[in-house]
């Protein structure tokens, strides 16, 4: 009897843990004007910066898929992430496909994680002109934003690092950063989110299907501490990611969000307020009509199949920005670069920095006040104005040399 109530205690547990929130810190308007000042270079077309180098068709399996991995491993390694591939072999309907997930993690010492994730490949077609599609919303954007989020992300958390290295990290107003620094962010790019032929639960999301399934089976060592916490169930890799949050569908001039989840209501409130505040403080354009992305009514009864859904159904805790309904160029040729806005890349940019941050508690001032410690920095380094320094995790040598319901 006293062990049976002990493991409903510890699912109990659990199930709270999955779900609590955390303790917000909304970055103040001169804070915001802050973050906009570490803006990278302003851009001239879609096509320059990360972007341009995913407007290609990617789908699994292909040449260009792996020039597309290899390039977002070439961006990681300058930012001195860690790096992990989880390459693997899946039936299809057109044949034997090897996929690769590709998982970057700042502090994979870290007991708890933040995960932003969006799909890397494009769908494949077997004929021209359909062959030439490069998923320009589906999902290159969501890519390059968080490419650029890892690029702004990185000289916060490295200063925040040596704080706390040093055995100084900042104690104010209640606010302790050592154990704020318990979440790490962990970024994962899915291969194999796209269906070959029709969208079913054995052809598509076949990266998130894997990776789900080997991170459940995946137990965390003893001296982890999650592990010490809780006895039963035992903790997996799962019981890492404090919430998911998957991109998809974005970069287009419109965007129409809504909450999925009931558990993560507030979560989406926290981004949409970060989107409003932007706004209201001008530091965000908005395109004419494009006044409020984030809608009050809910999506409870339109869950979207994509990514997450393998997550979810092993109890991970959920927010999916996803466009719906669908953009008009959804797996057409026509989502190509004239289906992007400038515009709502960059709005996308810093709702996303403020939104982190703010679940963080990063503070854009806070960047550079740490003591002295060792740079490693280069001239190929400086990604986007912002200097790449060396931080505990392993350094990551790149392995390739870089050449130049709905259904989804």
């Amino acid at each position: 009897m006293t062990a049976f109530l002990v493991y409903l205690y510890s699912l109990l547990v659990l199930s709270v843990s999955a779900y609590q929130f955390r303790s917000h810190n909304p970055l103040s308007t001169s804070q915001l004007k802050r973050v906009i000042e570490l803006d990278p270079p302003q851009f001239s077309s879609v096509t320059d910066g990360h972007l341009g180098k995913l407007l290609i068709p990617r789908p699994s399996g292909s040449e260009n898929n792996t020039l597309v991995q290899n390039y977002i491993s070439s961006v990681f390694s300058k930012l001195r992430w860690h790096e992990e591939k989880t390459p693997f072999t899946a039936a299809t309907p057109i044949g034997d496909i090897d996929f690769t997930n590709l998982i970057y993690t700042f502090d994979p010492d870290a007991p708890r994680k933040l995960v932003l994730a969006a799909h890397f490949d494009s769908k494949w077609y077997p004929d021209y002109p359909a062959n030439q599609f490069i998923g320009a919303t589906d999902s290159a954007a969501p890519c390059a934003i968080l490419l650029s989020i890892a690029e702004f992300l990185t000289p916060l958390l490295n200063s925040r690092q040596s704080r706390i290295s040093s055995g100084q990290p900042f104690l104010r107003d209640g606010f302790d950063e050592e154990e704020e620094a318990e979440t790490t962010v962990q970024i994962i790019f899915f291969d194999g989110e796209e269906a070959f032929h029709d969208w079913t639960d054995t052809d598509s999301i076949y990266g998130a299907r894997y990776l789900a399934g080997e991170w459940s089976e995946t137990y965390l060592p003893p001296a982890h501490p999650l592990t010490r916490r809780r006895m039963h169930p035992h903790p997996t890799m799962l019981s890492t990611i404090d919430h998911l949050v998957l991109f998809d569908l974005l970069g287009n001039k419109h965007s129409s969000i809504r909450s999925f989840f009931r558990e993560t209501d507030w979560l989406f409130d926290r981004m949409a307020s970060g989107d409003e505040r932007l706004r209201e403080a001008r530091l965000i354009e908005v395109e004419k009509g494009e006044d409020t992305w984030f809608r009050t009514e809910k999506g409870r009864k339109g869950m979207v199949g994509d990514d997450h859904i393998p997550f979810l159904n092993r109890g991970v805790s959920v927010l999916h920005v996803i466009s719906t309904p669908f953009p008009s160029v959804w797996h057409t040729i026509a989502d190509d670069t004239t289906a992007l806005s400038l515009p709502a890349i960059r709005r996308w940019n810093r709702i996303l920095r403020v939104f982190v941050c703010e679940y963080l508690s990063l503070f854009p001032e806070d960047m550079g006040m740490s003591l002295d410690r060792d740079i490693d920095m280069d001239k190929d380094s400086v990604v986007n104005g912002l200097s790449a320094r060396t931080i505990s995790a392993p350094k990551t040598k790149l392995q390739n040399e870089l050449v130049g319901t709905f259904f989804h």
